[in-house]
């Protein structure tokens, strides 16, 4: 079976042909994986700025598809995929809309798709096996429930117990600020531009350069705070982290907080205490719940030394839970990852295939576009 998919849940404007085999032991070639990035557009805004990005996708959008079709070689689609929530609300209806006439001219099955689930299901991309509750009792399956599932991005930091497919729970979610934001604004504060979290890792990881004037050194510590991390429940806040930045900054005389120096050491410490709490609540989550899989997702999940330490504290603080986390280029937004969830979706017939085809069934008019969607609603 060939899947396409259409993704335009906030700045990229993405599209894929991803074939799927065997129905016992799902397998998957990415035929096409086109993303339009529309970063250099919104830099100068610090952020994306909705509108804008609506135009852009709108545009790009036949761009996007015509690419994935020949760099796919044109191949029969069995399905449509789109990403209808959550995300920003007039980007997410251009992809619908754009997905539904494509539904209704090629007279295709359209699938709609939540975007945190796909998150978690890019995983399966690059990993043959099976899902628990698709082939129960056989051996190597990829995700064994129950599984914890961290999803980190510039719009959303979520912890979700998955007790099986399509059987969600969010744990815990940022009351304010979402990680990638944060590393967006402290970046800003920084002067290091947009986007944040690869400038931050970028500052983070460079040999410390010795330039602060030689009256204020020894008084350039850095130490910012770990918000909530100790607290019983697995919400996050990360607000309280940029403030702290912004006042350090603040207090700093110009000649220190222009320095490469401590724009190094602040670049470090604010990376740190992102992947501190965000390992932190979810290996008390794993513990307490014993997961048997933990999944990190999100564009967040792109960043190294994120990577890097939750591999080793899952390895020394948890036994026999198996940690996945996708290839950098799959964490951030593409459309690979919502067409392999709308595959899985449509093996599962949650919705009778006559009824998602045009123009035969009825289904397609409820799929619409949801900013504000939730995982436990999954589609």
């Amino acid at each position: 079976m060939v899947i396409l998919a259409i993704e335009t849940s906030c700045d990229d404007t993405c599209a894929a042909l991803i074939k799927a085999n065997c129905k016992k032991r799902p397998s998957f070639e990415i035929l096409s994986n086109i993303v339009s990035s529309q970063v250099k557009l919104h830099a100068k805004y610090g952020g994306v700025y909705p509108s804008l990005a609506k135009r852009e996708h709108q545009r790009n959008l036949p761009k996007v598809l015509a690419k994935a079709l020949a760099n796919g070689k044109n191949p029969k689609i069995d399905l449509i995929a789109v990403t209808v929530g959550p995300g920003l609300e007039p980007c997410l209806w251009q992809g619908v809309n754009f997905a539904k006439e494509l539904a209704r001219k090629l007279k295709l099955p359209i699938v709609p798709v939540n975007h945190i689930e796909a998150h978690n299901f890019a995983n399966l991309i690059t990993r043959p096996g099976l899902v628990e509750g698709f082939s129960t009792g056989r051996p190597g399956l990829v995700i064994r429930f129950p599984a914890i599932c961290l999803v980190v991005s510039g719009g959303h930091t979520q912890l979700i117990l998955m007790k099986g497919f399509g059987d969600y729970k969010i744990l815990g979610e940022t009351r304010d600020d979402a990680a990638g934001e944060c590393f967006d604004k402290t970046a800003r504060i920084l002067g290091l531009g947009y986007p944040g979290g690869p400038a931050i890792a970028k500052q983070a990881v460079q040999p410390c350069r010795k330039d602060i004037p030689a009256e204020y050194r020894g008084r350039t510590s850095i130490k910012l705070p770990r918000p909530m991390i100790y607290q019983k429940n697995y919400d996050f806040s990360f607000s309280g982290l940029k403030t702290a930045v912004l006042y350090d900054f603040k207090s700093r005389p110009p000649k220190v907080r222009t320095s490469k120096e401590y724009i190094q050491k602040m670049a470090t410490e604010i990376q740190q205490a992102i992947i501190d709490v965000l390992i932190h609540k979810t290996l008390k989550a794993a513990k307490n719940l014993k997961a048997k899989t933990i999944i990190l997702g999100g564009g967040v999940a792109a960043n190294e030394e994120l990577r890097k330490q939750f591999k080793s504290n899952v390895k020394c603080q948890v036994s026999n839970v198996k940690f996945l986390v996708p290839p950098k280029n799959l964490c951030t937004d593409n459309a690979a990852m919502t067409a392999v969830t709308g595959y899985f979706h449509f093996l599962k017939k949650k919705t009778p295939k006559e009824n998602l085809r045009f123009p035969t069934g009825q289904g397609w008019k409820k799929i619409k576009a949801d900013a504000n969607l939730r995982i436990e609603n999954s589609l």
